[in-house]
């Protein structure tokens, strides 16, 4: 057996008398498919914080590579393999898409100190950050600023980015928000064609784009686990959608409660 390249157990966190994790155990093997799935207060933005490092658990350990990583920060966390995007875009807006990518893959190799040098003269990370843009299909971007191209353009931009930094594990929290409905295809299309040895968590709402990623779907409700299993088993699970959509919202698993 694999061993896992990520693994969290028994993660919990307050924010005051508010128990938003509530002893959380998460594991990701090689090459993982994952969705993590929720209704709005579930805790998935936390857990994904805990994940990353930008929160810091109460309690719980999580390990990356085998490695205990619990007390280390966002920055430790990247350098051993695990890499998160945002909800929200977060993007050097007056720098090109190729001078984008190009810095996080700099950073990477650890040039990013070398103020003096051009970024000409590092054809290797240029020959790479470019390879990234293009397996993206951004290469008709390629030199205009990111905060001209469209949204759902910005959001490939990001996962370029995420790419540059070489995870093992990569966490996508809601890649496809605020996307128009015409460029969402366009997004899982890059999802898909993602390196196959990357792990990686998708955070999502939408059950269709999680039936067509994932492998294996993660129930988060009140902080806690309802249930792991296939799309299939967690679609046709009636308590998993009274909790996470209601009699109302079933169509949106594909089908009446209680069926897949």
């Amino acid at each position: 057996m694999s061993a896992l390249v990520l693994e969290a157990k028994g993660l919990i966190k307050r924010y005051g008398g508010l128990l938003v994790s509530d002893s959380i155990d998460l594991a990701l093997p090689p090459a993982a498919r994952h969705a993590l799935i929720g209704p709005n207060g579930a805790g998935k933005t936390t857990l994904v914080g805990l994940l990353s490092g930008t929160i810091k658990p109460d309690a719980g350990t999580i390990a990356v590579m085998g490695s205990n990583v619990t007390d280390d920060g966002p920055a430790r966390r990247v350098k051993r393999g695990l890499v998160r995007t945002f909800q929200v875009s977060s993007l050097f807006a007056r720098l090109s898409v190729i001078e984008n990518i190009y810095l996080a893959a700099s950073e990477q190799a650890g040039a990013s100190v070398d103020l003096w040098r051009p970024a000409g003269k590092r054809r290797d990370l240029l020959a790479r950050a470019e390879a990234i843009m293009e397996r993206l299909r951004l290469g008709d971007d390629r030199d205009r600023p990111v905060g001209e191209i469209a949204y759902g353009r910005q959001r490939l931009v990001e996962i370029a980015i995420a790419l540059a930094l070489e995870p093992r594990i990569l966490l996508l929290d809601e890649p496809a928000a605020g996307i128009a409905a015409s460029e969402v295809g366009i997004l899982l299309e890059a999802i898909d064609a993602l390196p196959p040895e990357i792990a990686i968590l998708l955070i999502e709402h939408d059950m269709q784009i999680v039936r067509r990623f994932a492998a294996e779907v993660t129930v988060l409700v009140h902080g806690r686990v309802m249930m792991t299993g296939s799309p299939a088993a967690v679609m046709a699970s009636a308590e998993v959608q009274s909790v996470y959509l209601g009699t109302a919202g079933a169509a949106r698993f594909g089908g009446e409660p209680g069926h897949a």
